[in-house]
């Protein structure tokens, strides 16, 4: 700003919006052509407040945010940023802007800064917190609870600002392209471009590792891969995506740092199946069958059928999608004969599928010429350097054979591109098994649910009622209580004699409940998740339970959604 009002040269570093805004003014004022009034008469209208605070009485971050309550709604980096500093004796604060917040804004960019720092944010708590997800807009809440946290304030703000300094650089390298290592930014590249921004607590956590010399470079581009073939193959597969967020969000807490790899392959193929990481036989079968001309990540997966395997990489960012046989209606004579007399159905069930579809330049030039046109022509699919037409050079005819075949040979490809997670049987079997008998516990070990027991037919009816929620949602009977789980314990019942108790796992004030059935438990010693339990003891109360039940469960799935 000085600069600017002293015209010497801007700073290296300079503020790209102060630079907008003065220049916005100074645009204004070239249109008034020297007349001045308007712009003095709005001058004397502007009021400056000089607020002095006592610190020792005065809290200056409340007082900040009520002043801004009024008007436009401040980012969360800016609360955080102010939360963080403002309560600082200026020398302090100062020396922390300078030494760790300022970098931190200049390695996301001005405009990354105001874009992605509430994300980076988000990811962030989540780690810190074990896997508990903010919500986006909360993100300023959750971070007031983690800098509150007893070990956290011990440490001090230097330390918890060099904390975030130190995970802001990995989210950039990761998120922003700012990678040194080569192999691990065409890595990360390619997961930004599948948009897989739900997995980066468990990236976090990786880069950590990493960074600490736990887990080696090729182990880290390994990690990376398995991500993007677990989150690909579930897009192919149309598996819902709303249990990604928390599978990834939790996925860090069971890998054995001696074993990265390997344990991170055995989490995935123990995924239960709404979660499962789909393997060969069904991620090929959806690829020979389904239409993939409107799958919203069908360029990457050109691009990466394209450059797989290769030293070489062919950038194909101005290239576009060609149908081989046209997906117009109005096919040439030469195309229905080589379709044959059954043309019409052939067209419609094989024009946007895999086979038939791949990469050019040409398109327009291409148009719906026969398949010998587009073939031989200048610049056709013989003079094609994309590995992805070679195939095409060789063919005489293009028919639904044709199309099937090059599908098949495609598929074979992608499964060598995203590959499914393989470890040793005997290890993987041996881990299961630890997993299957740490609980053995069945209903019969409930003394109060035997099938003659007085409240089980109330236990039946709401497990029934619970079950038909999704069919994502399992049950786990443990010791104490019944578990009911979608991402994990939604709903957890503790069978009693004359009643069953519910514990609900959300927060006690998230819950709306008119007929105040809920106790609020929070920071009680109770068995079960959550902060609010009910008790159910009479089947007429069912139907209003479950519309309890039911917000703990659409409270987890929501907070799992991915992100588009």
């Amino acid at each position: 700003l000085l600069a600017l009002l002293q015209h010497k040269h801007l700073p290296i570093n300079h503020s790209v919006r102060i630079k907008d805004n003065f220049g916005y003014f100074q645009t204004q004022m070239d249109k008034l052509d020297g007349d001045l009034t308007d712009l003095c008469r709005g001058l004397l209208k502007m009021i400056i407040v000089d607020i002095s605070l006592d610190r020792d009485q005065d809290n200056p971050q409340l007082i900040f945010e009520s002043m801004n309550s009024t008007g436009r709604e401040l980012t969360q980096a800016d609360l955080i940023r102010n939360y963080v500093l403002m309560r600082l004796d200026p020398e302090v604060q100062n020396s922390l802007y300078e030494d760790h917040w300022r970098p931190m804004e200049l390695d996301f960019g001005q405009e990354a800064y105001s874009s992605h720092f509430d994300e980076f944010m988000r990811h962030y708590l989540t780690v810190k917190s074990g896997g508990e997800i903010p919500k986006l807009n909360a993100v300023y809440e959750a971070f007031k609870v983690h800098a509150e946290k007893p070990e956290v304030k011990s440490a001090g703000v230097k330390a918890l600002v060099a904390d975030l300094k130190t995970y802001s650089t990995y989210y950039c390298r990761m998120a922003l392209g700012k990678e040194p290592s080569k192999n691990l930014a065409i890595a990360f590249k390619d997961l930004r471009e599948l948009k897989v921004d739900v997995s980066f607590p468990l990236l976090l956590e990786l880069y950590r590792d990493y960074e600490q010399d736990r887990l080696t470079s090729s182990d880290f581009v390994q990690a990376v891969r398995l991500i993007e073939a677990y989150v690909f193959r579930r897009a192919i597969c149309s598996i819902p995506t709303n249990s990604l967020r928390m599978t990834f969000a939790t996925f860090g807490r069971s890998l054995d740092r001696n074993d990265f790899v390997n344990s991170m392959k055995i989490n995935f193929l123990n995924l239960p199946s709404y979660r499962r990481f789909p393997n060969d036989d069904e991620f090929k079968k959806v690829l020979l069958e389904r239409e993939l001309y409107s799958f919203s990540r069908l360029s990457y997966m050109l691009r990466r059928l394209e450059n797989h395997d290769s030293k070489e990489l062919v950038s194909v960012d101005e290239f576009t999608i060609e149908h081989v046989l046209p997906q117009n209606e109005n096919l040439s004579k030469d195309w229905q004969t080589a379709l044959g007399q059954d043309w019409q159905r052939v067209q419609q069930r094989w024009v946007h599928t895999l086979g038939n579809l791949t990469l050019t330049g040409y398109n327009s030039e291409y148009s719906d010429r026969s398949f010998a046109e587009k073939r031989d022509m200048h610049r056709g699919f013989k003079d094609s350097p994309l590995s992805l037409n070679k195939w095409l050079k060789k063919q005489d005819t293009w028919n639904a054979n044709s199309i099937q075949s090059r599908a098949n040979q495609l598929a074979e490809m992608a499964v060598r591109v995203w590959v499914e997670p393989v470890v040793d049987n005997d290890f993987l079997e041996t881990i299961r098994s630890k997993v299957q008998t740490k609980t053995n516990y069945t209903l019969k070990d409930h003394s109060y649910l035997y099938p003659e027991s007085q409240i089980r037919p109330l236990f039946d009816a709401f497990r029934k009622e619970v079950l038909s929620l999704d069919s994502c949602i399992s049950e786990e009977v443990l010791k104490l209580y019944i578990a009911f789980k979608a991402e994990t314990n939604f709903v957890d019942v503790i069978p009693q004699k004359n009643r069953s108790r519910l514990t609900l796992n959300m927060r006690f004030h998230e819950l709306h409940d008119p007929k105040q059935l809920g106790k609020d438990v929070t920071n009680l010693g109770r068995w079960g998740n959550g902060d609010v339990e009910v008790d159910l003891d009479d089947s007429g109360q069912i139907p209003y339970v479950m519309s309890l039940v039911r917000q703990s469960f659409e409270k987890q799935m929501d907070d799992g959604e991915l992100d588009s």
